[in-house]
C-alpha cells in the first residue's frame, strides 16, 4: 500500500495535462495508465489554440513544435455543389490562429515527460483500476494491478480521467445522462499523393459523409455510418466500404483497393453524453468521463484539457499545502465547467440533427450553407472564436515550481 497527496486515472489528455500542473505546483502525484503505452490509433488530435495557449503557458510550446505536426488555418465542408468555409482562424487574436493535427501519442509523450521533470511525479503504466477505496463515506483512493500484482494506492483525492468508459465512475456509481449520438465512425489510412487535395476537410453528400486529415504522406479518413451500424456494412463485405469512399472522394479511386478487409480498420463508437454530478468527497470527475464529445468540431481533447487547466488552478494551491479538499471545491469546479460543457454539447447535438442525421439518411444538407461564413462578420467572429478558443478558454494560474530534476 502507498500513500499519495493525488492519484489520477487515466493518462489521455485531462489527466496527463492536471498531472503536469499539479506536479508542477508541487503536489505528490500519481498518474496510472492502463495501457503500456500512448500507441491508440485514431484518438483525437486536434489540438486547437486554446490548447496550445496553455502549452505556450507552460514554456513548452517550442518542445511541441518540434513533433511532426500540421496547421490547419481554416476549416472547410465540401459538398456536392460547392466548397463551404466554416472558419477562418487567422482572424483570431493572439499567437495561434491554427489547429495543429498531432498524433495524440506524441502530445501525451510531451506531457508525461515535461511532468517527470517534477520529483513529485510518478507514472505507472499497465496499471488496470479495478476498484476505489472508501472510508467514512469518501473515496480515499484506488486499487490496481500491473504485472507486479495487485496494489492500493491512498490518496487525499482521486481524479477519474479515464475516459468515456471510465471504471472509477463505474465503481464510484456516477451514471452519465445521454444525449444521443446519430452516428459511429469507421477510420482508416491511405497513402496521400502530391496531386492529391491540400486541405483537411469534411465531405457532405446525400450519398454519405466522410472527414479527410491531410497526414503529409497519407490520409486519416472516417467514414461516418448511423449508429451500431459497422456489423451490418461488416456483413455486406469489404466493398460496402470501398465504394462509397470512392464516390464520396474520387481522388482516392486508385487507392481505396488497398483497404483489403475490415481487420484494417478501427471502429469509434459515438457518444454524447455527461454527469450530473462531477464528484463524490474525495473524487473529482473531468474530461471524457465527466462529458463524453461528439467528433464534431473536433474539441473533445480541448474541453478535457480546460477541465485540467481549471481543476488545477482551484486545487493545486490546497493540495500542495497538505490541506483536505472539501467536496465544495470540487462543486465549484463543476459550476464552472459545466456552462462550456453544456453549450458545446447543444451546438454539436445541432450539427447531429441539422447535417450528419439527414447525410446518413440520403437527405444532403436540411440547411443551405454560404460559400464563406466569413462573410458573415458577427457570424464568422463567433464560428471562429468558438472552435479555436472555446466558450470560456482557461488559462494556467496555478503556482509553478522551479524544483524540476
Amino acid at each position: 500500500m502507498r500513500r499519495n497527496t493525488c492519484v489520477i486515472v487515466g493518462g489521455g489528455p485531462a489527466g496527463a495535462m492536471l498531472a503536469l500542473l499539479l506536479a508542477r505546483a508541487g503536489v505528490e502525484v500519481t498518474l496510472l495508465e492502463k495501457h503500456g503505452d500512448f500507441l491508440r490509433d485514431f484518438r483525437g488530435d486536434t489540438i486547437h489554440p486554446s490548447t496550445l495557449q496553455i502549452i505556450d503557458e507552460l514554456g513548452l510550446a517550442e518542445e511541441f513544435h518540434r513533433i511532426p505536426h500540421r496547421k490547419a488555418y481554416r476549416l472547410e465542408i465540401v459538398t456536392d455543389e460547392a466548397t463551404v468555409r466554416v472558419a477562418d482562424l487567422t482572424g483570431l487574436k493572439g499567437a495561434y490562429r491554427y489547429i495543429a493535427f498531432v498524433p495524440q501519442w506524441d502530445f501525451l509523450d510531451l506531457l508525461t515527460r515535461a511532468a517527470g521533470r517534477y520529483p513529485t511525479f510518478r507514472l505507472v503504466m499497465n496499471a488496470e483500476v479495478h476498484g476505489v477505496i472508501r472510508e467514512g463515506g469518501a473515496v480515499r483512493g484506488v486499487r490496481y494491478r500491473d504485472p507486479s500484482g495487485e496494489h492500493e494506492l491512498r490518496a487525499t483525492l482521486t481524479v477519474a480521467a479515464d475516459g468515456r468508459r471510465s471504471d472509477v465512475r463505474r465503481a464510484a456509481g456516477l451514471v452519465p445522462v445521454e444525449q444521443g449520438a446519430p452516428m459511429d465512425v469507421v477510420w482508416f489510412r491511405l497513402p496521400r499523393e502530391p496531386s492529391d487535395p491540400d486541405s483537411t476537410f469534411l465531405r457532405v453528400s446525400s450519398r454519405g459523409l466522410m472527414v479527410s486529415i491531410n497526414r503529409e504522406t497519407y490520409w486519416q479518413l472516417a467514414y461516418v455510418i448511423p449508429k451500431g451500424g459497422f456489423d451490418a456494412l461488416r456483413s455486406k463485405g469489404i466493398e460496402a466500404l470501398r465504394d462509397p469512399v470512392a464516390a464520396l472522394l474520387p481522388f482516392l479511386k486508385d487507392r481505396i483497393g488497398l483497404v483489403t478487409g475490415f481487420e484494417e480498420v478501427s471502429v469509434l463508437s459515438v457518444a454524447l453524453n455527461r454527469l450530473r454530478r462531477w464528484h463524490r468527497p474525495g473524487l473529482l470527475v473531468i474530461g471524457d468521463a465527466a462529458h463524453a464529445m461528439s467528433p464534431v468540431f473536433g474539441v473533445g481533447i480541448n474541453l478535457a484539457v480546460q477541465d485540467a487547466v481549471a481543476a488545477a488552478n482551484l486545487l493545486a494551491g490546497p493540495l500542495a499545502a497538505g490541506a483536505a479538499v472539501p467536496e465544495a471545491l470540487l462543486a465549484r469546479l463543476q459550476r464552472r465547467r459545466t456552462p462550456p460543457t453544456v453549450l458545446t454539447q447543444l451546438a454539436q447535438r445541432l450539427v447531429q440533427d441539422r447535417l450528419i442525421r439527414p447525410a446518413l439518411t440520403g437527405r444532403g444538407l436540411r440547411v443551405p450553407l454560404p460559400r464563406n461564413l466569413s462573410d458573415f462578420p458577427v457570424i464568422g467572429r463567433l464560428t471562429r472564436r468558438f472552435i479555436g478558443l472555446g466558450l470560456l478558454p482557461e488559462h494556467v494560474r496555478s503556482p509553478g515550481g522551479s524544483h524540476q530534476v
